[in-house]
């Protein structure tokens, strides 16, 4: 193989993969949505809203008002967290 060839795979290889991890969280995000204030520290689903960091698992307090995890549709108020980000910790997190 030339080394165009193997840069063109490579490439490709890539495409696929991110192709394939965004189709799941397309579906996901029917059922679910993003719940602020209630993932513990390194919990979190993904980066924080007002980025402090920009990763899962990455939240170094409990239940900050910026990080949030996926929650079934629905459920978020009555887990004591909110649709939109908020300042501080959560005054009411989930038992």
């Amino acid at each position: 193989m030339t080394m165009t060839t193997v840069k063109l795979a490579a490439a490709l290889a890539g495409a696929v993969a991110l192709a394939g991890a965004a189709m799941p969280s397309a579906a996901v995000a029917q059922d679910q949505v993003k719940c602020y204030g209630v993932a513990e520290a390194g919990q979190n689903d993904c980066a924080n809203a007002a980025g402090t960091h920009s990763c899962a698992g990455q939240s170094t307090e409990d239940f900050h008002g910026g990080d949030w995890k996926l929650v079934p549709a629905g459920s978020c108020e009555d887990m004591g967290g909110a649709l939109e980000p908020f300042e501080g910790i959560n005054p009411n997190p989930p038992a």
